[in-house]
């Protein structure tokens, strides 16, 4: 099989998903045969990559014109002989654009093969290499220079170290091995080096491992829109309450011109380290970071801390982003999810603990931007409204900029509620017969494609009326 063809979902997983389309409200407006439309073409585009692998410049360091030429530069090492150009966003004008080439289904297969974990799966399908902590197997008798075929065991079945696996499997690309099978599985001696690398990947895209790291960061289309959303000011004063990995905290110091604070939290300690090497390595000085639970980021009278650290005072943030902890069913590619129906209903009551944390320590006047890379109404619209009821003193507002669609029908929100939301829902469009790599194609067009073929992502923006 070259490529798999759609997701596996759990069956009750995929069946409270079938309910967020065929819900009432949706139903009744585009009829219950779209809805299914739209449901299979869900299912089918999570596993693929966007079309587009989508960076963002650091922009206090370098001018989109240079990190695009230094760009092309690094593609064609890696793909020489390859025409492929590099489109400037027409309306997030920070953000790059580079064609996803593929799927390409007729590449050879090699009798030498190399099993990959899903999560490694994934990230070879976005242009990564192998790495040994990826690798499950390999065939007997791979040495450093074969050619291998890489698959991706999407169902967890593989046992560590099978000298061969026949069950099911899905083709990702083609490569060379660096490392002997002894030393990927050496127990005394565990390597975690490159091992395979990616010479004929099922999709094309580019490396980015190292490259440019100080004027670059690869961070998702939507991702990117958030921050834009959010427009913070020089000078002021904002919180990212679940910041890790740090591409949104390190772009909202950007936009901010590096001048003001941004106050970053996340509860687990390695993630954080991981937030404060994004910051240096982007030189950004702006950003503080705090390993802190933020459900519990509001201090209580003289609880505050007098270093400027968690907990905070009630209404001392200018702007707050909660980019909440959610189900990710939006996040592609993904030719596996291996949650049950109770771990993706699960998120909605932290998402609202940590709504109800962030209004109390906005301020009058102050902006709230929430976001997650999932697809559910639950987490989503549904949030929105009860927000709105519970929160009177919130207002929903227009968000700027606004490249996807409005929110879903379904959560008793109104025709003008949706219209201020902004929904990247991976059934509004078939993938265009585009030639992505024509130099000639216009930017706006080529951002109206990407705009419509992305991860599943929701953006809601309010302002706290005083």
């Amino acid at each position: 099989m070259p490529f798999f063809p759609k997701i596996l979902f759990r069956s009750e997983v995929e069946s409270f998903l079938w309910d967020v389309y065929n819900n009432a409200e949706l139903v009744q407006k585009i009829g219950c045969a779209e809805a299914k439309r739209r449901f299979e073409l869900l299912l089918s585009k999570l596993p693929h990559p966007p079309v587009f692998t989508t960076v963002r410049v650091n922009t206090l360091f370098t001018s989109v014109e240079n990190a695009k030429k230094l760009l092309n530069e690094e593609i064609i090492k890696q793909f020489p002989g390859l025409n492929i150009p590099i489109f400037q966003h027409s309306k997030l004008h920070d953000l790059l654009l580079i064609p996803v080439i593929g799927p390409r289904r007729t590449l050879k297969q090699h009798s030498s093969q190399v099993i990959v974990g899903a999560q490694c799966g994934n990230a070879v399908l976005r242009g990564a290499h192998v790495y040994s902590a990826g690798i499950v197997s390999t065939s007997k008798w791979m040495k450093v220079g074969d050619e291998v075929s890489v698959y991706s065991d999407i169902e967890g079945k593989c046992l560590r170290g099978a000298k061969y696996f026949s069950e099911s499997k899905v083709f990702i690309g083609n490569g060379i091995s660096e490392l002997n099978r002894n030393e990927i599985f050496s127990s005394s001696n565990p390597i975690k080096d490159k091992c395979i690398k990616m010479t004929e990947p099922v999709y094309l895209s580019p490396s980015f491992n190292n490259v440019l790291s100080d004027y670059i960061f690869l961070q998702n289309l939507p991702s990117a829109v958030v921050s834009h959303v959010l427009n913070p000011q020089p000078g002021e004063r904002i919180l990212d309450m679940c910041a890790a990995p740090g591409g949104k905290t390190t772009h909202i110091a950007t936009l901010m011109h590096d001048k003001g604070e941004v106050i970053a939290m996340d509860k687990i300690a390695k993630k954080v380290e991981k937030m404060k090497s994004n910051a240096s390595v982007l030189k950004l000085n702006c950003i503080k970071t705090f390993c802190f639970n933020s459900t519990k980021a509001v201090a209580e009278g003289a609880a505050a801390d007098e270093q400027g650290g968690p907990p905070f005072l009630p209404e001392s943030f200018d702007r707050i982003l909660l980019d909440a902890p959610c189900s990710g069913l939006g996040q592609r590619p993904n030719m596996v999810c291996s949650l049950s129906l109770k771990e993706v209903t699960s998120y909605q009551p932290l998402q609202r603990k940590l709504f109800s944390v962030a209004v109390k320590l906005l301020k009058p006047g102050g902006i709230l931007v929430y976001s997650t890379c999932t697809i559910t109404l639950s987490e989503n619209e549904e949030q929105v409204a009860w927000a709105l009821r519970t929160f009177p003193c919130l207002q929903l507002q227009p968000q700027e900029p606004h490249v996807g669609m409005e929110g879903m029908l379904g959560a008793d929100l109104s025709s003008d509620q949706l219209k201020q939301l902004q929904r990247f829902e991976l059934s509004s469009a078939e993938i265009y017969e585009v030639d992505l790599c024509n130099p000639n194609s216009s930017a706006e067009d080529m951002s109206i494609l990407a705009n419509n073929d992305t991860i599943g992502f929701f953006i809601a923006k309010f302002i706290k009326k005083g």
